[in-house]
């Protein structure tokens, strides 16, 4: 009688060793595919950062003349296509930009903004404030104030 209850106790913590390594099999596969989906969003989000970027530097105007506004990114990315849709804007208004990386496994990522087309020829204009801006007194008198608190 003691040796099947030793057999059935025996069976038993088979099946839940048995259920137990499953589950955490399972677990760990899953852990390892949403490591993976997260990697991908993160390249697709710095393939968009990287296409917004390109269109703002040379203007919504200028940057499909000179590129595919869809396509193939380069390797290492290769495995990642790309669509632009840059809207035209009245005078005096930005366009709309929509950006989208698809990667290997079709999942999409997009990004929509607008852009101010670029005026004058000169690609880089002397940016100025208004007024000058002493940012050292600025800190300084941050740092009165933390001191004087304390």
């Amino acid at each position: 009688m003691r040796r099947a209850f030793a057999l059935l106790e025996v069976i038993i913590a088979g099946v839940v060793l048995a259920i137990g390594l499953g589950t955490i099999v399972s677990l760990a596969s899953r852990a390892l595919m949403e490591q993976q989906r997260g990697e991908r969003g993160v390249v697709a989000a710095a393939l968009l950062d990287q296409l917004l970027a390109e269109i703002l530097v040379e203007g919504p105007v200028e940057w499909p003349k000179q590129h595919d506004t869809s396509g193939r990114f380069d390797a290492p990315f290769d495995l990642y296509d790309y669509e632009v849709t840059i809207e035209e804007a009245e005078p005096g208004y930005p366009c709309a930009v929509l950006a989208v990386v698809h990667d290997d496994a079709g999942r999409g990522y997009r990004c929509a903004t607008r852009i101010s087309i670029r005026q004058g020829e000169e690609p880089n204009p002397e940016r100025m404030p208004s007024e000058p801006f002493d940012r050292q007194g600025y800190w300084d008198s941050k740092d009165e104030n933390a001191t004087a608190t304390k």
